[in-house]
């Protein structure tokens, strides 16, 4: 059985096979949605009642009242304290280069600046950080602390007062390692509940959780169609699709690496998408070898054969020039340039969330611990949109203040434009400060 499609930019039916292969549709299920709207309802409707119901229904956890569902930060230091040590010092280590990262984000491009123009005019912006936030770790078959990390820490260091985490924890069963990480992360309160009763509680708030100003953190796919019905009421991250890397390759990299590069990815569900485009057709042929010999070794062998039989390729291309436009038409969320020199084809690339250089810059350390934030866009929305960071956690609000020399300036102007537009209340507030 073919383990994944090969294909050639040479060949006539290749633009077809290629639309073919980056098809995904974001929609969600029609009946999720309605399921969704009904319960976002029903929480904004009753609040807590709602959600301890909903929490009792689909995570099987009965609990007396909302303080039984939230964790204390006495708790979140006693799991810091009781994980294997080898455990904290990798959480204590990511978060470090995670927080350094962002810190340095938060001093280019996250400031307050001025100006006065030559009549005294000032202008400029000023930069404020969000009051509240809450970010939404996913839980059930496996747990996530890498991405308590990548959220919680870019907005503390934005200077959010207010961090609240909610982590479903079906039948009970509370991760320590999601809730080290809470605690090294600098979260404020913790809430185990999870699902669109979740994201509801967050956006319209309830008795006992506090309503958020913006909504971060992947779910599944009754949580991203609650994110999108509550936006307007509350910001969002975005509605993340499955998970993708496109690998461009020289064929210097070893075989082996760039294989379990693709599985790297694969592995995380049957939607995931894997892609590798090369100029070298021996090389190619080299790593579908690899793959072939590796893949029974995993673990997640099954997803990760699904996800390459229903979405993955290897792309011969005409050269590494031609490479980089496809990667650039397919904008996916992790890039990997492996080649001996990477800062020859970096500059060609336009779209990516993120960009890997060099062979020895395996995505998986992206996603940990090298520093910047593994919360990136998919489904080719790295054409308009960023990765995760702290201005997602800030607002801007622009500074004017016109001095007396001014106004008698931009007060005509301001008349002028006013007028044509045929709003003369505009006009005359210009116009009254004009000497």
């Amino acid at each position: 059985m073919t383990l994944i499609r090969q294909l050639s930019t040479a060949a006539a039916d290749f633009t077809t096979e290629f639309e073919r292969l980056r098809h995904w549709s974001a929609e969600t299920d029609a009946a999720i949605e309605v399921r969704v709207a009904e319960i976002l309802a029903d929480v904004q409707q009753r609040g807590d009642a709602a959600v301890l119901e909903y929490t009792a229904r689909f995570d099987r956890v009965q609990a007396a009242d909302m303080a039984a569902l939230e964790i204390t930060q006495a708790e979140l230091q006693a799991a810091l304290a009781a994980i294997p040590a080898v455990q904290r010092d990798a959480l204590q280590a990511a978060a470090k280069r995670v927080r350094a990262y962002h810190e340095l984000q938060l001093e280019a491009s996250g400031r307050s600046w001025s100006y006065r123009d030559e009549d005294g005019t000032l202008l400029g912006q000023k930069v404020t950080p969000l009051d509240r936030v809450g970010i939404y770790v996913p839980g059930g078959k496996a747990a996530y602390p890498s991405s308590v990390l990548m959220n919680a820490i870019p907005a503390h260091v934005a200077g959010v007062q207010d961090i609240i985490m909610v982590v479903p924890t079906p039948d009970g069963v509370r991760n320590p390692l999601v809730l080290a990480a809470a605690a090294v992360a600098g979260v404020h309160r913790v809430f185990t509940i999870g699902g669109a009763q979740a994201v509801a509680a967050l956006a319209y708030g309830t008795a006992t959780i506090p309503r958020v100003d913006k909504i971060t953190g992947p779910g599944n796919a009754y949580v991203a169609s609650a994110k999108k019905h509550v936006f307007g009421q509350v910001g969002i991250d975005m509605i993340a699709g499955p998970s993708e890397i496109l690998v461009i390759a020289d064929g210097t990299t070893p075989p082996d690496w760039v294989a379990m590069d693709l599985f790297s990815q694969a592995e995380h569900d049957e939607l995931a998408q894997s892609i590798l485009l090369s100029p070298d057709a021996t090389f190619l042929d080299a790593v579908r070898a690899s793959m072939e010999r590796l893949l029974p070794e995993l673990p997640r062998a099954d997803i990760v054969r699904a996800s390459l039989k229903g979405r993955g390729a290897l792309i011969h291309t005409r050269s590494m020039e031609e490479a980089c436009e496809i990667s650039n038409s397919i904008a996916p969320e992790h890039l990997e340039i492996s080649a001996a020199e990477p800062a020859r084809w970096e500059p060609l690339l336009r779209h990516a969330g993120a960009i890997f250089m060099g062979a020895y810059t395996s995505e998986s350390l992206g996603d940990y611990c090298a520093g910047p934030n593994h919360v990136l866009p998919t489904a080719s929305t790295a054409r308009f949109s960023s990765p995760l960071g702290v201005y997602d956690f800030q607002k801007r609000s622009s500074l004017i203040e016109v001095s007396e020399q001014g106004a008698q300036v931009l007060g005509g102007i301001a008349s002028v434009l006013a007028h044509g537009e045929g709003l003369q209340a505009h006009a005359r507030a210009a116009e009254l400060r004009l000497k």
